[in-house]
């Protein structure tokens, strides 16, 4: 029995789509699993753990789904307006990032908000959380870049951008994050907290996603991804992926090779083949067509096998009945829990302060990413 991988894909259409991936020794299948139609609104963002998935949308609700038992687990309401982006760390905290500036911290076991800061003046573009669990970074539109002491829930220090970024994520290692500003990708040094290098894309950049700690693939107004070399700043390979703009990507390793993930307005999912050694053009393994207008993706690649779910013939639901199954969302009673926590307010310090509290936060993070497993809040 092959690994059990499943594409996650939100739409303009208020749904996310599931399908299972059959992998073959020279074609991939990807069939539909599952419709989830718990948003009234375009979905926005979808993030995947262990055993949930996440998704949120303009409708401003986070919508769970457990994959263990395949049922829908209910709805998280605490932010203001529309979930901007949402992260796992692990398998045991959520943390989402809104339009109404506040960063949450969720607790996978009770789904309790374990934390309400308020992040940014404006909305949160984007999070991105530390592989130790210490730290998180976080983008918004008042132009700043925060870096936030998960452990107490405080801005341990903020970097003003003097651009709206709409992408920040840290590296594999940890030791370099990128901050995307328009068409161009900002890399950081983690030890220095300098700008060491910026990657120019031909278009705007809509996603980006680390394929291992150097190489980089970028995504955005076109049909093209390049993969880019973050040290160097040079394309190391360059492919047509869609016919129309690519609006997502994602990643997954099997056996000795890498699969990106593509995701477009074209409606297709695609699945590609890639050698991260040789850097040869990437080999299509297969694609799906959603016939929906997708916003965004993720993998589910548990850890451990799940058991099969029954074979069941389901075909994505697609605008064309989005009334039938509104109808049917009406009659169904879902599980709501609602949080209400202080918003942690930013105290005011002196930039020596804050800069020496972040290095504290630097060498903890560094000294405990190869053994920390939980985050601590």
């Amino acid at each position: 029995m092959g690994p059990v991988i499943e594409l996650i894909a939100g739409s303009y259409e208020q749904i996310a789509f599931g399908y299972r991936v059959s992998t073959g020794e020279v074609e991939w299948t990807a069939t539909a699993d599952f419709t989830h139609h718990a948003h009234t609104a375009s979905v926005s963002a979808v993030a995947t753990s262990e055993r949930y998935i996440a998704t949120g949308s303009r409708d401003e609700t986070i919508q769970i789904y457990d994959m263990k038992k395949r049922v829908e687990h209910g709805a998280l309401l605490h932010h203001d307006g529309t979930i901007s982006c949402l992260e796992f760390y692990g398998s045991s905290h959520l943390l989402s990032g809104g339009q109404d500036g506040l960063l949450c911290v969720w607790s996978t076991r009770n789904w309790e908000c374990l934390k309400s800061i308020r992040a940014h003046k404006g909305q949160v573009t984007s999070l991105s959380v530390h592989p130790s669990g210490k730290l998180a970074l976080t983008v918004g539109t008042d132009k700043t870049l925060r870096t936030w002491n998960l452990i107490d829930g405080r801005s341990a220090f903020i970097k003003n951008i003097k651009q709206n970024a709409v992408i920040v994520k840290w590296s594999p290692e940890g030791d370099k994050y990128v901050v995307v500003i328009g068409d161009k990708v900002d890399v950081y040094d983690l030890e220095t907290a300098t700008l060491t290098s910026t990657i120019i894309n031909p278009k705007r950049i809509s996603s980006i996603k680390f394929l291992t700690n150097s190489i980089l693939a970028i995504a955005g107004d076109d049909e093209t991804v390049r993969l880019c070399d973050i040290n160097t700043q040079k394309v190391l390979c360059e492919f047509e992926a869609h016919e129309t703009r690519v609006k997502s990507v994602d990643s997954f390793t099997v056996d000795d090779f890498c699969v990106l993930v593509t995701a477009s307005n074209d409606g297709f999912i695609k699945m590609w083949k890639l050698n991260l050694e040789s850097l040869e053009p990437p080999v299509l393994l297969g694609k799906v067509n959603t016939t929906a207008r997708l916003t965004c993706l993720a993998v589910w690649k548990p850890t451990t096998l799940q058991e099969p779910p029954p074979e069941v013939k389901t075909e994505p639901t697609t605008s064309h009945d989005v009334k039938d199954v509104l109808e049917l969302e009406k009659k169904r009673k879902k599980r709501v829990r609602i949080s209400t926590v202080e918003v942690v307010q930013e105290e005011d310090a002196s930039p020596k302060k804050k800069k020496d509290e972040l290095i504290r936060l630097l060498i903890v993070a560094c000294g405990t990413l190869s053994h920390s497993s939980s985050m601590a809040v």
